[in-house]
């Protein structure tokens, strides 16, 4: 198994991800049943634990997933600086970079913070994009990513921040509609370079050919 630094980071990126949705989910009411029950065992700091953790779970869930996601451009980074690019790199990256956020834009739905339709549209356009690529690859050709692509990761990004700090923001009224705000622009962007890429495919790949 080619496990380096730059795979450690990825696969640190994946362990990452049930962590983040566990703190996401996580209800608030869930607080005084557990206070209740540890109470009786003398186990108050674990509520005191939870308690915090109830209050502050944005914020805590924010700093989990913008560590992952930095995990995701200093994986690569130091793959290409150290050269130590490899096979399992190849194929893990992509998969825990879609892993986060398949699953932070899911519990979002979940938490009613985003429209389940637009979360389809955008991952939707992951598993299309993905198998054009797919396809590509068996004619042994690679579809790059696109700068519209790029732009669609780093709105991403600031969407699912700003959605998960939605409650947050209310304290300011004015941002609070700042994460639906993303959220379409982040949307516009995927179905923008899912067609991009799209084009690319149609002139690049025969689909009369054999493989």
């Amino acid at each position: 198994m080619q496990l380096n630094l730059p795979n450690t980071l990825t696969l640190s990126r994946i362990f990452l991800v049930p962590l983040l949705v566990v703190v996401l989910l996580t209800p608030p009411w869930a607080t005084p049943w557990l206070r209740a029950r540890v109470e009786a065992n003398s186990l108050a700091w674990i509520a005191d634990i939870s308690a915090w953790l109830s209050v502050w779970r944005e914020v805590v869930a924010v700093a989990i997933f913008l560590i992952a996601a930095a995990t995701d451009w200093l994986d690569g980074y130091l793959a290409r600086r150290r050269g130590q690019v490899t096979t399992l790199g190849k194929l893990l990256d992509p998969i825990a970079d879609k892993l986060l956020t398949a699953s932070a834009f899911i519990a979002l739905v979940e938490l009613q913070l985003a429209p389940a339709w637009m979360i389809v549209v955008i991952v939707g356009r992951e598993f299309a994009v993905s198998g054009m690529r797919s396809i590509a690859a068996t004619h042994g050709l690679v579809i790059q990513a696109s700068r519209w692509g790029k732009f669609k990761t780093g709105a991403q990004v600031v969407a699912i921040v700003l959605l998960i700090l939605t409650h947050t923001l209310q304290r300011w009224v004015q941002y609070v509609n700042l994460g639906q705000a993303a959220l379409w622009v982040v949307m516009i962007l995927a179905v923008v370079s899912m067609l991009d890429y799209f084009r690319h495919f149609v002139r690049r790949v025969d689909l009369g050919s054999e493989a």
